[in-house]
């Protein structure tokens, strides 16, 4: 029987489980499968880091032990990048320090092995439940003219019609909303939504303006969008 936060929402939630083991990383994508779930699998610290900043998750499993980093360190980045992402970390190291560390670093909640699968199931459902309180507390519409965001559904509407955007797009969208009618640097806009430093080779946040102009920005309404000379970008009415 799929869980309730995940069959009764109006969209399916999104994990990103990390596991050093394809097995039993496979394991723990299958079981979140079967109660609703929608599941993307990595194996490494890198794949996790570069995956999480260009993807939306709901939350995220994260084994403490990986091939090419320690899981405390992939924490550390989601969070110095500002990534608010809900963090599972999964280990066999039961000693009540490693579990401070895990926490103290930005891991939300610690699952020592062996665990049943209905415990691994629920606290994440918890996590889920935790950080859309947050949100909801904190105003979940952000409005600029008549372009809409809802950040507990992730739906974006502009005078009434909703616009499918893909998750780094979404990103992209919401921080500019956050600052809007800021004058918003490629280097600001770049490590806010990319997390990372500004390669100034990189044409990655113009395309992503042009994709967002021409589904926001559509004939009839008011450009929002404006690109401000030798200075960035700016969203405003």
């Amino acid at each position: 029987m799929a869980s309730n936060i995940a069959s009764g929402a109006a969209r399916q939630r999104r994990i990103l489980t990390v596991g050093n083991d394809p097995g039993t990383a496979g394991e723990i994508a299958e079981t979140l499968r079967e109660h609703g779930f929608e599941v993307d699998l990595v194996t490494t610290g890198r794949e996790a880091l570069r995956t999480a900043l260009a993807m939306a998750y709901d939350a995220m499993t994260l084994d403490r032990k990986l091939s090419d980093a320690d899981g405390i360190m992939v924490v550390r980045l989601l969070r110095e990048a500002e990534i608010e992402l809900p963090v599972l970390m999964i280990s066999a190291l039961s000693d009540v320090d490693e579990k401070v560390r895990g926490l103290r670093t930005g891991g939300d909640d610690y699952l020592t092995k062996p665990y049943h699968p209905d415990e691994l199931v629920v606290r994440l459902e918890v996590m889920i439940r935790r950080q859309d309180a947050s949100h909801a507390s904190s105003g979940t519409l952000l409005r600029v003219g008549t372009l809409e965001v809802d950040r507990s559904s992730r739906q974006v509407t502009r005078s009434g019609v909703v616009i499918d955007l893909s998750p780094a797009e979404y990103r992209l969208l919401l921080y500019m909303m956050e600052q809007s009618h800021c004058v918003l640097s490629r280097p600001m806009i770049f490590e806010a939504v990319w997390g990372y430093r500004f390669d100034p080779g990189t044409n990655l946040i113009d395309v992503h303006i042009r994709r967002l102009r021409k589904k926001i920005d559509t004939e009839g309404e008011e450009p929002l969008f404006h690109t401000i000379r030798n200075k960035g970008y700016q969203l405003g009415a």
